[in-house]
């Protein structure tokens, strides 16, 4: 039932529209435009950044306030106290597990790491230099042809079951495209190992010795894929659910999340990072930048600083800073040329007046991606690993989507173009 009305007067029409409002547990009304359409009348709101397109109990932002909650917990605490595959249980089930339900969540993921042998064969179709995202896309949409035995999206297991091999699955995945494009033979996930140990050693590890993941970077890759989880209705998660709403099989769906997600204006901001960082190229440089950077008339931004979401602070931001800090102590790289220039422009950004009152402060991909270069991870990686920590928002969004009536998604718009006109030969 609607909480409230809202009383619309249009020009041209004799009657006041009545529309339904509808409060949810937290942020702002949602006006019901639905009645809309039997005025044949539509709502114009392009990019969708006015329009709640969906109904959803899994992640809450409110970017003023810097606010981000995950089935009512704030992403600080779950930083603090939890871990990923924890995290991924709350996302899939809205409660945090029982010690048991933990036990039984993370022992089920463990016996769904390895991929059928037969996909291997695909990474030979593809060039050693081809882009990894590309890859991606490929063969996570190519589970669907080797996984068939689960894709009735109407059944509730079949659905689990296809998270869990997802979850599961995608840092495999992810490892072998790394592996490939550097010549190494893959290396099969061990089961002794937690989440973030396996995909290091899915990533670093070689048949000649035994691989010894690192506590710190473990921790720290731990935090990276928890921080990334879901981020509500963003663009790729928006278009995971678009995809699904045609009744897309989910591999194909989650694969459509990774091509939104490649897109440099979503995903590829760590590694944006990273190009700046390299573009400045020695601290002496870091004044002339800092100057283009506040010069309206210059194209040069500055990245990894700020938030389109959040118009205060990242909350994930600290945590990643803390973060960073552990590794770069751990690794004992404080000196590297690169990294100065960055921790230069993070001690910038939290002091200078320009950006203190623009609160243009550092975001969680400016300490993601200079993590994720210490621990040895090339640029081109870094969007692979987002789409791995992301998955579980995308398949957590669309098992919702599918548990609730619903319909295929089919946006309007405003035509622009000629009037119905005659062909003349």
């Amino acid at each position: 039932m609607a909480d409230k009305k809202a009383r619309l007067t249009v020009d041209g029409l004799d009657d006041v529209i009545e529309l339904p409002v509808y409060s949810g547990t937290e942020g702002p009304d949602v006006i019901d435009v639905r009645p809309l359409t039997g005025q044949g009348l539509f709502t114009y709101d392009p990019g969708f950044v006015s329009t709640a397109a969906c109904e959803s109990k899994i992640t809450y932002i409110d970017g003023g306030k810097g606010v981000l909650l995950h089935g009512g917990y704030p992403i600080e605490q779950l930083a603090e106290n939890s871990d990923y595959l924890e995290v991924c249980y709350l996302l899939l089930n809205g409660e945090l597990p029982t010690p048991e339900q933990k036990e039984e969540f993370v022992s089920t993921v463990k016996r769904h790491t390895m991929i059928h042998e037969q996909m291997n064969h695909f990474f030979n179709g593809f060039r050693r230099d081809a882009h990894p995202m590309a890859i991606m896309v490929a063969v996570v949409g190519a589970l669907s042809a080797f996984y068939h035995d689960s894709l009735d999206i109407d059944n509730a297991h079949h659905r689990e079951v296809c998270a869990y091999r997802l979850i599961a699955k995608m840092p495999t995945l992810a490892a072998m495209c790394y592996k490939y494009s550097i010549g190494m033979p893959f290396q099969y996930p061990r089961n002794d190992l937690n989440y973030a140990e396996n995909f290091l050693h899915m990533m670093f590890g070689n048949p000649c010795e035994e691989y010894k993941p690192n506590p710190v970077l473990a921790k720290a890759m731990d935090k990276i894929f928890l921080l990334h989880a879901d981020h509500e209705q963003n663009a790729s998660t928006s278009t995971v659910r678009l995809a699904g709403s045609s009744g897309a099989n989910p591999f194909a769906c989650i694969a459509s999340g990774i091509a939104a997600l490649w897109g440099p204006a979503h995903g590829g901001a760590n590694e944006a990072v990273l190009t700046m960082l390299e573009e400045i190229g020695d601290e002496a440089n870091i004044p002339d930048f800092i100057e283009r950077a506040k010069d309206p008339e210059d194209s040069f931004r500055l990245m990894g600083f700020g938030h389109r979401v959040y118009r205060n602070f990242d909350p994930r931001a600290k945590v990643m800073k803390q973060t960073c800090d552990e590794v770069l102590a751990e690794l004992g790289i404080e000196n590297d040329p690169m990294l100065k220039i960055a921790k230069r422009l993070e001690q910038i950004a939290l002091e200078d007046e320009y950006f203190v009152k623009r609160k243009l402060y550092p975001n969680v991909d400016f300490y993601s991606g200079i993590i994720l270069k210490a621990i040895g991870i090339p640029t081109n990686m870094f969007t692979v690993i987002f789409a791995l920590s992301r998955t579980i928002g995308w398949i957590s969004h669309w098992s919702e989507f599918h548990s609730s009536p619903n319909k295929i998604g089919r946006p309007r718009q405003l035509y622009t173009g000629p009037s119905q006109r005659d062909y003349k030969k």
